[in-house]
């Protein structure tokens, strides 16, 4: 009976040990498997190269649209407005009449003047006539000589009349001629500030309207004292008007291109600062009067200049820096001088090359190393259109 009990004994011990050891040669390693941390995935991210081509440089200051002219239409004489002959906001040239004032009272000095004339006319004839004859009956000595000279003094009192007629004649013609309202230049019209039935003079304070000429049209801004060498040298070399280029506040419309026409005969003390003024044509009235835009002087063009997208360059708390992809799918950071950010793009002075490949968009995952999947086509779209929705939530 015992010899029976330690058998199946001996059999279930030599079970437990089987089974601890395929227990620590199997279940071991898929322990420290399972506890090892997985390698994450790459991080997908829109690349590019580093381009080289011909840059324009441009100083960037901040200006103010000034209407090349601008005449408040005022009356010169007194009176009645009887017509409004304009529409607000309306285009106009010189000489177009915007309103009449009533020209009766003026019209009737001018018939009384002519009236004047011809009757001193008339009688100059008569006078000239009367010394023609008494100098007739003179020779013969028919008629005193102080006949003949009273009556040549009439001739001369007459024909003076008659200067003095005709000159009134034409400052009444000018009074009349202001009773028409015109334009003094090519312009646009702005809101009338009288109306029919109203009297107008010199005095009224608004006057009629104003005009203001918007083709062409002015630009005054500044720049930093501190660049005015590099214009004045650009100006020399080139001996021709500096190109400006005028774009809306947030830089994505441009407005115009026009010429640089000045810079201001002294430095503002206060800002440190110098004015210039551009002339634009402005055809299509995309710059008006009062306008804040950006203006861009072009000073130079950088022949070869390495370009990226602005979203290349990053920003940290050594400067500026970018992600530069290696070989092995990884990316590195790489500090670099930026030279000017314009129209989406970014000149770099020093630290890529030419054809460089560098990570566009997908930077706010990146570390140095991370091992990265460049997105191509669409899926770079779409990518880059993701990251910029997540970048922009809090």
């Amino acid at each position: 009976m015992r010899k029976h009990v330690l058998v199946p004994a001996a059999l279930l011990g030599i079970a437990v040990t089987a089974g601890a050891l395929l227990y620590l040669t199997h279940a071991r390693p898929l322990r420290e498997a399972a506890a090892a941390p997985a390698e994450p995935p790459p991080v997908p991210v829109v690349g590019g190269a580093v381009a080289q081509h011909d840059v324009p440089i441009y100083l960037t200051g901040v200006g103010t649209v000034i209407a090349y002219n601008t005449d408040v239409v005022r009356a010169q004489i007194q009176g009645q407005i009887t017509s409004i002959n304009f529409t607000e906001g309306q285009s106009v040239h010189v000489g177009d009449l915007l309103a009449q004032i009533d020209p009766r009272p003026y019209q009737a000095l001018t018939e009384q003047y002519t009236g004047n004339l011809e009757r001193d006319q008339a009688q100059l004839t008569n006078a000239g006539a009367n010394l023609t004859r008494y100098a007739q009956l003179g020779d013969k000595g028919w008629a005193t000589p102080q006949l003949i000279e009273t009556q040549k003094a009439q001739v001369g009192q007459l024909q003076a009349a008659i200067k003095t007629d005709r000159a009134l004649i034409d400052a009444a013609n000018v009074q009349l001629s202001y009773t028409r309202l015109t334009s003094p230049i090519d312009g646009v019209v702005g809101i009338r500030q009288i109306d029919v039935g109203n009297i107008i003079s010199p005095s009224t304070t608004n006057g009629l309207v104003v005009v203001t000429q918007l083709d062409p049209i002015s630009l005054i801004f500044t720049l930093p004292e501190t660049v005015l060498p590099q214009i004045q040298r650009q100006q020399q070399r080139t001996k021709a008007p500096l190109p400006v280029l005028a774009y809306s506040q947030d830089n994505t419309t441009q407005l115009g291109q026009g010429d640089l026409a000045l810079v201001n005969n002294e430095i503002l003390q206060t800002t440190g600062s110098i004015q210039l003024k551009a002339t634009f044509p402005n055809k299509q009235h995309e710059l008006w009067p009062g306008e804040l835009v950006d203006a861009r002087l072009l000073v130079d063009v950088r022949h070869g200049g390495l370009t990226v997208p602005a979203s290349v360059v990053q920003q940290g708390p050594n400067g500026a820096y970018a992600y530069v992809i290696n070989a092995d799918s990884t990316v590195a950071t790489r500090p670099i001088k930026v030279a000017q950010i314009s129209d989406g793009e970014a000149l770099i002075d020093s630290g890529l090359t030419p054809n460089e490949q560098v990570v566009v968009d997908g930077q706010y995952r990146l570390q140095p190393g991370t091992r990265i999947a460049v997105l191509h086509g669409q899926a770079a779209e779409e990518a880059a259109a993701q990251q910029a929705q997540q970048a922009s939530i809090p």
